[in-house]
This record gives structure tokens, sequence and C-alpha cells, in this order.
């Protein structure tokens, strides 16, 4: 988490930027030669470059720095088996099952027949889409389940926001308010560092959706969800304590629900998609809990009084009962990463697992799948823009605050 300068009241807990501040330097001319094997001037030089229409030679290199960097990999992964994998269960702190383990073609078979065709897993994943206009910004956030068993549920819910929500008498004092306000907030087409708190506010409603739902309205004793189980928008209540006054209660009810698994989709954890790489088709690792990122994350947030305390209690009572694992489903697919709890990580990692064989190229679980394409083809975009479009159209204004990317053919 970073720690931008801001107006925000003290204890606050500090959002991320998506920019740096200025002097917030992270590297430097030398490590960017050595990371891209060509100095920052020959990057910045126009005459080291290959014209447009001359693509042949960039293919060529495309190809050399693809072969080489796959050979590489290749030869890092024998490395990993050799010297990582046997230390993985016996490092210091490792949880309780940690490891490398293979599993069976008659594994496999079991978990489809015993858990996943018969419908003891259930799915979720949610999906949130916002329209801006100057008037109104509508957010839609859609949550969708699904099983093996033909059980579907979904559940949507609109978010409004408006300038003008001004109740008063003097019309010249509410005109200066709604400027004051609209002067914070950014154009159409880029986002005041406020709009970003706004979207931190709708993922943080969302993933509380998600697992409120999971918690609340399934009813196979599987619950497999999309991304961490308790995401950083949860434990920093993205800005608002009385979301996390609500999120570590759920989350509580989640982790002592013990049977669940979360895949997410794009792990930035390098290292632990490093030693999934290394592993071999039908084999699983379980590597660490989460109690250490969830303390660091309390230590590096700004928190309201009392509430560094709640997250860190939290962290140490519940995140080691959190392992994070990578498992790899196929031949072809790459490794994914999975997170479960600690005494049924293995019975979490095979349905994973066994859901992502079904797919072999992409060794995701098909589950997952299922439920974001029933969110997005019931709650996706195209259903709220076709409906607001109608509204401003009834209301006599079809086209005045739709901007032009909105309306590009």
């Amino acid at each position: 988490m970073e720690a931008p300068e801001s107006n925000d009241a003290p204890g606050q807990v500090t959002l991320p930027t998506e920019s740096l501040l200025v002097g917030e330097a992270t590297t430097d001319a030398a490590e960017f030669h050595s990371s891209f094997g060509e100095t920052l001037d020959q990057a910045l030089d126009l005459n080291t470059w290959t014209r447009g229409e001359d693509l042949v030679n960039l293919y060529g290199r495309l190809e050399q720095e693809i072969a080489d960097a796959v050979k590489q990999e290749d030869q890092l992964r024998e490395r990993v088996r050799e010297h990582v994998f046997p230390r993985l269960e016996t490092r210091p702190g490792a949880p309780k099952g940690a490891g490398v383990y293979q599993a069976t073609i008659s594994d496999i078979e079991k978990t489809h027949r015993g858990l996943l065709f018969n419908g003891q897993v259930e799915a979720c994943d949610g999906t949130s889409v916002p329209f801006d206009t100057l008037p109104v910004t509508i957010v839609q956030i859609g949550v969708c389940t699904v099983s093996y068993r033909g059980d579907q549920g979904s559940w949507v819910h609109r978010l409004y926001r408006r300038d003008l929500r001004l109740v008063g008498v003097d019309p010249v004092e509410e005109t200066l308010d709604a400027l004051e306000q609209r002067q914070s907030r950014s154009g159409y087409d880029n986002s005041s560092r406020k709009d970003k708190l706004s979207e931190l506010a709708r993922r943080g409603v969302m993933t509380f959706a998600e697992r409120s739902v999971l918690m609340n309205m399934c009813q196979a004793p599987w619950r497999m969800g999309h991304g961490n189980p308790t995401p950083y928008e949860l434990l920093t209540g993205a800005g608002m304590k009385e979301l996390l006054d609500k999120s570590l209660p759920l989350l509580t009810d989640l982790v002592e629900h013990r049977r669940f698994v979360f895949v997410p989709s794009s792990p930035a954890d390098r290292l632990t998609l490093t030693i999934g790489n290394a592993l071999r088709p039908l084999e699983y690792a379980i590597l660490d809990t989460l109690e250490d990122s969830i303390l660091r994350l309390a230590d590096q947030g700004k928190y309201w009084p009392g509430y560094e305390k709640k997250v860190k209690d939290f962290g140490r009572q519940l995140g080691k009962h959190i392992v994070k694992g990578v498992f790899r489903a196929s031949e072809l697919s790459p490794a994914q990463m999975f997170y479960a709890h600690v005494d049924l990580a293995h019975e979490a990692a095979l349905i994973a697992m066994a859901d992502g064989v079904l797919e072999d190229d992409r060794g995701f679980p098909m589950l997952i799948d299922l439920a974001d394409t029933l969110c997005r083809s019931t709650f996706g975009r195209e259903t709220l823009i076709a409906p607001t479009q109608t509204a401003y159209a009834e209301a006599g204004e079809p086209f005045r605050y739709i901007t032009e990317r909105q309306s590009r053919r």
C-alpha cells in the first residue's frame, strides 16, 4: 500500500494510486539495463527503433527472445525441482502439509464423481459495470452462482452517484456546492483520486457480495470463489470502516466453514508461479499461510483508531488457517494458484485441479468460468447501457450526456 499525500482524516486507510509521486524512484538506469538488455539511452534513441513497415526484423528478434527465454526457464525448472521442492516441507515456518504432491487419474476421477459432477461444489463470481455521465454515474454489480447439478443463482444491485443530490432553498448556494463537488472530480475519461476511491469502493462492494453469496446463499458443502478469499478491498474496508466492520465477521465465517477453495485469474506472485511452472501435470504444492501477508498489510496501512489491531487480530487468529498453493492441471496449461483451509488443502487442490482438467489448455476451474459467463451475459455492460440510453431519451436528452467513446461506432 502506498502512502500518497491526501486530505484524508487522521487514521483513515490510505489507498493506492496508479501513479508515482515525484521523487518516488523505483529503479535506475543500471537496473533498466540489467532487466532489458539495453541501456535507457538506447531505448529512448529513435535511431535504434525499427520503422513500422520493416516488421520482418521485429519478428526475428521476437522469436529469438522467446526461444532463449523458454530455454532459460526450462533450465530453471529443473533447478527448482532439485533444490527448492525438497525445502518446501522443512523450511522454518512451513504450514502443515507443505510440500509437493502428485495426484493420479484415479484421484481426479473420484473428485469428478464424488464432488464436482453431483453438485457438491458451487462456484461464485461477480461483475461490476460502471456507466459515467455528467448528471449521474451508475454502477451495476451482479453476482452469480453455478454448480454442475444445474443449480444457478443471480443477484444484482445498482448504485447511483449524483453530484446534485442537494437539498436547499438557495439556488445560488446549491449551484456553487455542485460546482465545488465536480471540481474535485475528473473528466469523463480520466480518473481523479476521489474517483479512484469510488472505484475501490465499487470493487469492495462486489467482493463483499461475492463472499456473502457464497456463505449465505449457497447450499453445497464446498464453495469455490474467484480471487483471494481475504482480498485487499475488504481488509482495508475500501476506505470505509463500516465495510471493514462487516467484512471481518464475514471472512471469519468463511474461514470457519473450511470447505472453500479460491483461484485467482492473474496473480502477481511471480515466486509462487515460478514454483508452479516447475510442477508436472497433476502435481500441486502447498506453500505458505496468509498470516504474514495480512499482518504486513495491516502494518503498511493507515487505519482508523483501533482498526489496525482488529485486522492484525484477524491475521494472527485466522490467517494461519488459510494456505496458498499452486497446481498444474495438464501438460498444456500454465500453473494456477489456489487458496484453501489448511486442514482441507489437499481436497481443495484436487477440486480445483479436477475442474481445471476440463479445460486442458487453460487449466483453470471451469465452474468459475461458467459463473463468469453467466454473470457477464446476465449483468454485462449492454444490460446497463441500453436501458440507460433509453431512459435519457425518454428524459428528452438522448445524446447530450453521452461521451465520444460511449457513442463510438
